[in-house]
């Protein structure tokens, strides 16, 4: 086994990435809104984390020859009081901060499944993402969308 130790500027290049042929990454991530722009960062104005590599390692899976990115998180948390909250949103707020834009967010993970987005469009990804929503949140989530305007009649219930 070898061990090899480079700086960020190499590491975290998306173009060193995009060389290696089936590169797989996985981050975390915070929240997703049904637009598919991905926080991991912040919630509201409150900062948790920086951003770390995640957006150099998911273009860099863009570029790799069967590259694959994972961002994951659980579908839903429970705040201080005991109260659930749905971390797949209609959309962010003020102040979230947006570490992946949703050109180039990949598979969004969470213990309900994996929703793809690549390609996908914008109804799509919103079907996509509130099916591996927690189930306590989903129904809520179709009808943002649809008044949202991004939820379509042959969309199932």
């Amino acid at each position: 086994m070898d061990i090899m130790s480079a700086p960020m500027s190499y590491v975290n290049d998306p173009y060193v990435i995009g060389q290696f042929k089936n590169f797989v990454s996985i981050n975390g991530c915070i929240a997703v809104d049904l637009y598919g722009q991905v926080c991991s960062e912040s919630a509201g104005m409150r900062q948790i984390s920086g951003t770390g590599g995640q957006l150099d390692f998911v273009t860099g899976t863009y570029l790799s020859e069967h590259g694959q990115a994972f961002l994951a998180m659980s579908s839903a948390f429970f705040d201080a009081k005991g109260h659930i909250h749905s971390r797949i949103l209609p959309r962010f707020t003020a102040g979230d901060i947006i570490t992946t834009p949703r050109t180039q967010a990949p598979c969004i993970v969470t213990e309900y499944g994996i929703a793809s987005l690549t390609g996908k469009t914008t109804w799509q990804r919103a079907e996509a993402l509130i099916s591996i929503a927690h189930p306590a949140f989903r129904e809520t989530l179709i009808d943002a969308a649809a008044k949202q305007k991004i939820w379509r009649r042959s969309n199932h219930r």
